[in-house]
Formats: structure tokens, sequence, C-alpha cells
């Protein structure tokens, strides 16, 4: 009887065994290019899946894969329904994520079964505010098992959060873990908490976490924990060291053991190995960790350049924005700060914006011997902003009459007209679906008055003025590097050109000039988009290059050049002098071998001729019938100027920079050459060219003397 018993029991648990561990089955997880069996109506769900974030909507987060149901097409105006197919409930459990409206029987998710609602969840924000992660979800449908269901996803909803976001339905015998808050309590005893984090978004949406000392929140920010980690965030705790701190994190599943990971350090994370991971850019500024986007504030001061810059050191991918630092006393080898300005509170954060140096102390906020650093920045929830900094730009006070500007404008971009002795901002502004960039003027950077505007520009404006044969004239610019040549006396701006193309290539964004440039350049830095998949960091910025007007038979056009500083980065150099080379010749860069290049060419191409560059296994030609250079198959053109050709690139492991005509055109191209291609290849066919002078040079890294940190 015992052993029969024992066998019944050995039956009966291995049967439970089997119903909770039965494979899943999945009912839509929405990365097809439609909907498939699923029926629309209304025009809320779109064509098919969203692709992530969806036209104006907030950036959505905590879905899997690529694709996920948003009613957010069309806006939240928008309505309509989507409906699966009948299936049999076969799983304990239906989960799912969710985000949205929080709006019941309207943003909502029904599970229908004989004609009537028998489960039903929503989206979890309101019209008093929220974000687009979508967060794990579940039904308990045991009762309901063998039965007949469909789902209903509902958008009728048309105000502020009128739309709901949906991934990943699943029938399952496994629950979701339940999403909770979490706290650790800890004393401060070295200088960075290291946070465990993943290269990609968290699943069910980031973790809000809060840094409480002393009952005060000092940090607050979203981030994407991880219990298996691909690398470390580090967040800078001095200011609290020998305290006790609480570390809360909410959204975050109550099984985490990821605050468990939380460890202490002296150095940042992973310092030994900093700037040599395989995709670090060698010829590029990058942040240590964490994302950058547009550079902020290029400003000389007492002998240093600095780099501000749109900064996540939270996560992979772009939020928390705050103001990264690097500083450097040649705008190549450059060292990273620490953060200059942190987010003013949570939800608040610190968009882009520029810096001056109050030479005359108009402001009235200088003290010490130090420059007076003046930054203006966009506040995302009070408007435009001032911070000044005594301290060599390392740390930056907050000017207690902020907001400066009330206006719904951003991105304000500070100089000193000299003229008229007062400070001018260039902000970006929108009315109805028209674009402007507006000036301001001011006589202290404290009191601004709104003075005029310029329509057809988007974001991040610069305003600068460059000699033009015996005049000067003023160069406006947008986001896009996009440009207008004209008058400006201070007030009004009076363009002299249509709208002029800025650069030609690809990811570029977002460029600023230094003001205070101690030799009278303008140069500018732009945000060089190359996403590093697997790394710690992500993006990077463009090289420096000095801008110059060039006369042509259209009339005066940007130049762009890289600055003569880079030459300090050449360790080899191969000289080819003047030859000719004719078709099926050998290679007279034969002996060129590098990951980090420059190819400096001038060249009479003669008639029907291309010539052909191949750096690092990247084709660069130049068709000289049509006058027009390809880069990695973007063709843009290239005028000969007097019969000649000029190509600089500029080669690292994550892009090249490729000039050409004399600096009228500029194509900055994010690329990955093959790690074992370090040559270039010079051929030419169509018949023999003319080079007047072909050199290259192996370089070294801007990082081989770099600090890892300073507190200068």
């Amino acid at each position: 009887m015992k052993t029969i018993l024992i066998i019944l029991l050995a039956i009966t648990i291995n049967t439970m065994n089997c119903y909770t561990q039965r494979q899943d089955i999945v009912l839509a997880d929405f990365e097809g290019s439609n909907y498939g069996a699923w029926k629309v109506t209304g025009t809320a769900f779109g064509k098919g899946p969203s692709q992530g974030t969806t036209g104006t909507q907030m950036n959505v987060s905590g879905f899997l894969g690529h694709g996920l149901v948003s009613t957010f097409n069309g806006g939240d105006e928008s309505t309509g329904t989507l409906t699966s197919p009948d299936f049999n409930i076969k799983r304990k459990i239906i989960t799912f994520f969710i985000g949205g409206g929080g709006f019941a029987g309207t943003t909502c998710m029904n599970l229908i079964v004989d004609g009537k609602v028998v489960r039903t969840s929503m989206g979890l924000n309101t019209k008093d505010g929220g974000s687009e992660a979508l967060s794990p979800a579940s039904w308990d449908v045991a009762a309901l098992h063998g039965k007949k269901a469909h789902i209903q996803i509902i958008d009728k909803a048309t105000g502020v959060w009128g739309h709901i976001n949906v991934d990943q339905i699943v029938q399952s015998d496994i629950p979701v873990p339940t999403i909770t808050t979490l706290q650790h309590e800890l004393t401060i005893s070295k200088r960075y908490l290291y946070f465990p984090v993943k290269y990609t978004q968290a699943t069910g949406g980031k973790n809000h976490v809060q840094v409480i000392v002393d009952g005060t929140i000092v940090r607050e920010f979203d981030m994407d924990l991880s219990d298996a980690p691909d690398w470390y965030a580090h967040l800078d705790m001095s200011a609290w060291k020998n305290k006790k701190a609480t570390l809360k994190v909410m959204n975050i599943p109550d099984n985490s053991k990821a605050l468990n990971l939380v460890t202490q350090g002296d150095k940042v994370w992973n310092a030994d190995k900093l700037y040599s991971e395989p995709l670090r850019a060698q010829l590029h500024f990058s942040p240590r960790c964490g994302w950058n986007n547009d550079p902020n504030g290029l400003v000389y001061a007492d002998g240093e350049y600095h780099m501000y810059f749109q900064h996540n050191p939270y996560s992979w991918e772009w939020g928390n924005m705050s103001w990264g630092h690097a500083t450097s006393t040649d705008m190549v080898h450059w060292v990273e700060q620490p953060i200059a300005i942190y987010p003013y509170k949570y939800g608040d954060t610190a968009f882009s914006g520029g810096a001056v140096v109050d030479k005359d102390n108009t402001s009235g906020l200088k003290t010490g011997n130090n420059s007076l650093i003046v930054a203006t920045y966009t506040s995302t929830g009070r408007g435009q902003c001032l911070v000044y900094s005594n301290d060599k730009g390392r740390t930056f006070v907050e000017y207690q009459g902020n907001p400066v500007i009330t206006k719904a404008v951003r991105d304000p971009r500070p100089i000193w007209y000299e003229p008229g002795k007062h400070w001018v901002v260039t902000v970006y502004d929108e009315d109805g679906a028209d674009k402007y960039i507006n000036f301001f003027t001011s006589p202290d950077l404290k009191t601004w008055n709104y003075q005029s505007r310029v329509k057809g520009f988007y974001e991040c404006p610069d305003l600068f003025e460059l000699q033009s044969g015996e005049n000067k004239l003023w160069v406006l610019t947008g986001a896009s590097s996009d440009y207008m040549v004209g008058q400006f006396d201070g007030k009004i701006f009076t363009p002299q050109t249509a709208m002029l193309k800025g650069h030609l290539g690809k990811g570029y964004y977002a460029a600023q000039t230094f003001t205070n440039e101690p030799k009278g350049r303008v140069v500018q830095i732009g945000w060089l988009q190359t996403r590093t998949q697997n790394m710690p960091f992500n993006q990077g910025m463009s090289l420096p290059n000095e801008l110059k007007l060039k006369q042509t038979t259209d009339g005066p056009r940007l130049t762009w050049t890289p600055v003569p500083e880079l030459n300090s980065l050449r360790k080899k150099s191969f000289s080819v002098g003047s030859i000719t080379l004719k078709p099926g010749e050998g290679n007279p860069l034969s002996k060129v071998a590098d990951e980090l290049l420059e190819l400096r060419a001038d060249f009479e191409p003669g008639d029907h001729t291309t010539t052909n560059f191949s750096v690092r296994g990247i084709i660069i030609s130049y068709n000289s019938t049509k006058e027009e250079l390809s880069v990695n198959g973007v063709n843009v053109h290239a005028p000969l100027l007097n019969g000649h050709q000029q190509i600089i690139v500029y080669a690292d492991r994550t892009s090249l920079e490729v000039y050409a005509s004399e600096g009228l055109v500029y194509v900055p191209m994010p690329v990955f050459p093959k790690e074992e291609n370090r040559s270039i290849i010079v051929s030419v066919t169509g018949g023999p060219v003319k080079f007047n002078s072909l050199d290259a040079y192996q370089l070294k890294s801007i990082w081989n003397n770099a600090v890892i940190h300073s507190n200068k």
C-alpha cells in the first residue's frame, strides 16, 4: 500500500510539474508589418504596429522587440478598436505589457467571453501626468479554462493621454512579477555608487530611482536596473561621503536582485579599460558611459576649452538630460569632468543651451579671480534659465531670478554683440506649424527683451560673424546645420541668401561654435550620431572644424576645415609628392596601414575620370564629369576649383569625416570599418589623374594621455 501511495504521489508531482512548465502560447507579439488576422476599426491603430515612439509622443519604453500597439497614430484625438481572432483559453494566466491612458472603458484592453467583458486592464497615466513606459500585467483566467475568447484593445478617448500602448500578449502558467517599490540603505564610504544596468531598455519600463540623504532626495532619475548587468553606471556621491543614504527604486519587479548589486568605489567603473573599448572612437570625444547628444555651451576660459553636452549618465539611451562636461587645452585631447548641471528636479531636466564669458561682469555675478562663465539652458519645467560658474566651469549656481525667459521657446544660445554693448540670445520657437529663430537682447544676461524672428529653422540655433572679403557677414544656423548668410544689427537678422545646405553627410546634428575663442576663429563641433551597440557609451562628437566664408559665383558660402591642432595626432607620415596615376597602376599608398588614418590629396582629375580612394574599405570616389563626390554611397556635388579637387579624410573606428572643394563640401559619416581592413588604396579609371600632392598619416589616439577624472 505504501509503495502504491509513493507511486501515486510521484505521478501527481510529475503531473503538476508538467502543468506548471507547459510552454507559453504567444497570442500576439506585434513584430510584423501589419496586424495579421486582428481586425482594425478607426484610425488610432494605423496600418500596423508602431516601431517605438510615434510622432510627437514622449519616449516609449518597456516593450519587447521592435513593435507594439500604440493608438497615438494621429495623436490623442484618434480613436478605434483592435480585435483578435477567437482563441481557446489553455493556460492559467494571460500576461501582457500595457501603458498609455488610464481611463476605464475608453483606453483599455478587454478579454471577452460569450459576448461579455470578463477581464479588463488600462494604462497607468492620466491628465495629471505619467510616462509612456509599458508595465507588465496579467489576468488570472484559470476559472475560464477551455472557454473560447477574444481580446479587444479600445481607444475611445480624445483628450490628454487619450491613447493606449500594448505588447506581448501571452497565455502562460507563470504569473508576471508584481511591480513594486524596493529600498536599500547604506553608508556612503566611497566617491561613486555603481548601479547595474543593461545596454537595452528594461522589460516593463524604466526604474525610477531616488537617492535620499537626511530625508532629502539628492538625486532622482530613471534607469534600466538589471540582475544581470552589462555595465555599471556611476553616480558621484562625494558631497555626501560618510552619510547614510536610502536607495528607493520604483517600478521594479518584486523579485529583482538589482539593488543587492549596487556597490561603491573611488574610481569610475571599469577605469582600467576606459577608452580602449572596441568601438570607442579614438579621434572623437565620447562620454565615459551613457548617452550624449547636442554639444552645449562651447566656450574658452582661463586656458581651457569647455565642451558641455546633453548627457544621460545612467542609460545607453536618451533621458535624464543633464549637462556633461569635458575640458581641453587644444580641442583635441579631452578630459571628462563631473556633471556640470543636473536636472533641477525630477521631470524638470536640463535641455540645450549655450555659454559665454561675462568679461565685464555685466551680470554682477562674478566672485574671485577666475573668469565668470554664464550658461543659459532650457529647463523643461520652468523655461529659459541662467546658471553661472566662478570655479572654472566645474560647478554652476542657479540664478535666483530663474526663469529669465518664460515664453515657451528653447535652446537659448547667448553671444555678446560688441557694437551695441549688449547680449543677444537666439532661441527656437514654434508658432503652429511654423518654426522660427527668435532674438532677445539683454544688458546683463538676466533681463531679456524680444526683438525679432526669422522663419524656417528648427532647433539649436547658432549665430556668428565671419569675414567675407573686405566685409563681415553674419551666419545663422539651425540643428540641421543648414544656414543663411546676412546682416545683423544686434536686434534683427536680415538674410542675404536663401536657406543654404550645411553638411552633406549623415548623422551630424545640433552643431555649435565656441565663444571667446582665443585666436579669433569660429570653430564648430557637432553631435556625431554613432550608435555603439553593446558598449557602455552611446554617440559622440565630431572633429573641431574651423568655419569660414568663401566667395563663389553664387555668393558667400560656408567652408569647413579640420583645425590644425589635429596635426598633433600624426605619428607616421607617407608623402607621395607629385605623380600622375594611370588606370591599372599600383597603389601609391600601399605601405599605409592603421586603424586611425588621415588622407590629404590635391589632384587635377582631367576629363571623364573617376578617382577612387578606399579608406579602411570605405569607398570615396570623385567623378570629374559630374563633379560629384561619393562617400560610402552618398553622392554630393563637389565643384572643381581652377581644375583642382582637394580631398581630406579622417578615418576613425566609428566614422569618416570627408572634406572636398576647399571645404565647401563637408561629409560626416557614421560608419564602422572592418577592424582587419587598415589600408588606403588609391586608383583611377577613365584616364590618368595628376596628383599635385598625396599624403597619408597614421594617427595617435586622443586618449593616449587621457586623465580619467579631474578635480581641478
